[in-house]
């Protein structure tokens, strides 16, 4: 755990993100809104056909959510409130490292926007876009640590949680960087 401040914290976590308690979870996603596959498939299916619906009507409204750009819908039957969508940079399309610190960035400042304490997310991009890894790590510890010491934020856990070991150990020793007395 990094302890950011005297009572925000960031957690390191193996599991499934779809069975997360936390006000939100962030769903790595793709522009289209389209929960075809990887965590995003997951979400829809344990949490049911309206959180791909009401993507759907976002769509519809904006035409497209930009890479590093996020949006909110209702959790339906998850654990969690919220799914914050959020849409991560492809590896090779460049700036990529800006890009995924703008997806978390903008993610923490929704759950901040609608007041609330608790999020969790996997690692953005590391998936099917190809991120490596541990700078994926590396880059949503900064951030959400950055974010975190905002005078005023009222966010106050942020999970790291991932589903497969190899992504999990990377985070654990990632976290080994950053001083636990933020």
């Amino acid at each position: 755990m990094i302890r950011v401040g005297e009572n925000k914290k960031i957690v390191i976590k193996k599991g499934d993100i779809t069975a997360e308690a936390t006000d939100a979870i962030v769903n790595p996603a793709n522009s289209a809104l389209a929960h075809g596959g990887g965590a995003a498939a997951a979400i829809v299916r344990k949490g049911g056909k309206e959180i791909q619906e009401e993507s759907n009507a976002i769509i519809k409204k904006i035409g497209s959510v930009p890479v590093g750009k996020a949006v909110i819908t209702h959790s339906g039957k998850l654990p969690c409130k919220f799914v914050i969508h959020t849409v991560g940079p492809r590896w090779g399309e460049g700036d990529e490292p800006e890009k995924l610190k703008r997806a978390v960035w903008n993610s923490l400042t929704l759950a901040e926007l609608y007041n609330l304490k608790s999020v969790s997310m996997p690692a953005i991009s590391s998936g099917i876009f190809g991120f490596p890894k541990d700078k994926c790590a590396e880059i949503l510890l900064s951030t959400a640590i950055e974010f975190l010491k905002q005078p005023g934020v009222g966010l106050d856990t942020v999970v790291m949680c991932n589903f497969d070991d190899e992504t999990y150990n990377i985070f654990l020793e990632k976290e080994k960087m950053f001083d636990n007395t933020q």
